[in-house]
């Protein structure tokens, strides 16, 4: 994030500037995060893909969940975790909104 927590980061604003740069981050919906990275102390790292997330047996799991589980299993040894967005999806879904919107107006 940059500094200030709830704007986004320069570069996701520079792929729609006209929109993101008024956006107020307070929280995301999972489904507009692709992946997250965890940066650990000691130089590890995991990218964690949040649309491939499935189970042993091929079922999509419960992501929100999950993540509580790893967050609170490695809290201490965690330095870093990064949201990374999905932005093309975010933009689509922002333009048809506004689309509809905007038609329901007329």
């Amino acid at each position: 994030m940059s500094p200030d927590k709830t704007k986004l980061p320069k570069h996701v604003i520079d792929i729609w500037p006209d929109v993101f740069k008024d956006i107020d981050l307070k929280v995301v919906p999972i489904d507009y995060i692709h992946t997250i990275r965890v940066v650990f102390h000691d130089g590890k790292i995991w990218d964690i893909d949040i649309q491939k997330s499935k189970d042993e047996n091929g079922r999509k799991v419960n992501v929100q969940k999950e993540l509580e589980t790893i967050f609170r299993q490695y809290e201490k040894d965690i330095s870093n975790v990064d949201f990374r967005l999905d932005t093309e999806r975010l933009k689509r879904d922002i333009k048809k909104r506004t689309a509809l919107f905007m038609k329901k107006r007329r």
